[in-house]
């Protein structure tokens, strides 16, 4: 799955309030990786966005096989080689003013490691739903892949990163909530 294009510019879209209905009906908590839960629950809170696909980011290595492991990296010597399933939220975004900020305040959040965290387009998500974003965390050099084999300590790096992204990702939707009434 290639994840990675250009951003592109919010467009009118007439149907925003429909597809997000649709959408989030057939979201459950049981496909959504448990560290994100409330994250994806505070996205699809706010009535200008929703949430399409997400992905905590897996980290695979000898010894550790399950590609839905949640577990965290252990300190160890005998570690070479990781594979890393790519962390991501693909949201849509309404346009509107509110939508607008949201967006201006995602993009933002790529400063956190700009060498590791984008804020893109992905085509396939856009042709099935315009004004569809991606934040990924992911090596620069991988940004077009799903996942990326790098030594052990680059992992450790990646993962205090998408860790580190994933707490301001949950402060930014809290600041959201409180610029909001509903």
């Amino acid at each position: 799955m290639e994840t990675f294009s250009e951003p592109k510019e919010l467009a009118e879209n007439s149907h925003y309030q429909a597809q997000r209905q649709k959408c989030l009906a057939g979201l459950s908590n049981d496909i959504v990786d448990v560290p994100i839960i409330e994250t994806i629950k505070a996205f699809n809170t706010l009535p200008y966005c929703f949430t399409i696909q997400s992905c905590y980011g897996h980290f695979l290595y000898d010894g550790q096989n399950n590609p839905q492991s949640l577990a965290a990296l252990p300190i160890t010597e005998t570690i070479a080689i990781v594979e890393y399933r790519i962390a991501y939220i693909a949201f849509c975004i309404e346009h509107s003013n509110s939508g607008r900020l949201l967006l201006k305040s995602l993009k933002k959040l790529t400063v956190i490691d700009p060498k590791n965290i984008q804020f893109c387009c992905a085509e396939w998500f856009w042709k099935r739903q315009i004004n569809s974003y991606v934040l990924q965390v992911e090596p620069e050099r991988f940004k077009h892949e799903d996942r990326a084999e790098f030594a052990y300590k680059k992992a450790l790096n990646l993962e205090k990163t998408r860790n580190t992204f994933f707490v301001q990702l949950k402060e930014l939707l809290q600041n959201q909530h409180g610029r909001n009434t509903y």
